[in-house]
């Protein structure tokens, strides 16, 4: 759960989602808001869900990103050779295709109705990225978001 409020902090500071996602706390220095949706969202979904499909979930949106991390190592050092890399990758191609492959092997594993759920959450998501992200992204518009500009603060209460 708290590692979502970052990556939602995040999304927010590139434009990706509402910039509000951004404002940090002023006593905690954390995503306040972030925190208090997500948990309201994980409360909710602990409430009406069956704790077996929302491992499963888990575990599917996990896989999902894994596979698309690899295929980003795969993309970007074909389309882009010039960046500077931080790490190494052994044995590439071959250890991003195997990461891809077995994690869509693991995700054929889980019951159809979770692989069905998560496909209509993925194309919503994708939809949401074109009729809203796509056209906020800083890094879309050339403006490269490092993660050290000061974080917003929440304005004070008058």
């Amino acid at each position: 759960m708290f590692g979502q409020t970052r990556i939602f902090y995040t999304m927010s500071k590139d434009g990706l989602l509402p910039g509000v996602l951004a404002n940090v706390h002023k006593q905690f220095k954390t995503p306040w808001i972030n925190t208090i949706i997500t948990g309201v969202v994980c409360a909710a979904a602990a409430a009406f869900f069956d704790i077996n499909v929302l491992g499963d979930l888990t575990s599917v949106g996990t896989l999902a990103a894994f596979a698309i991390v690899c295929l980003a190592v795969i993309w970007l050092r074909r389309t882009r050779p010039d960046l500077k890399r931080g790490f190494t990758v052994p044995f590439y191609p071959i250890t991003p295709i195997l990461g891809i492959l077995s994690c869509a092997f693991l995700i054929t594993r889980v019951e159809v109705k979770v692989q069905v759920f998560f496909f209509y959450f993925l194309v919503g998501s994708v939809v949401a990225y074109f009729l809203y992200g796509i056209w906020n992204s800083k890094l879309g518009k050339g403006q490269v978001v490092t993660g050290h500009e000061p974080p917003p603060m929440d304005t004070p209460h008058q």
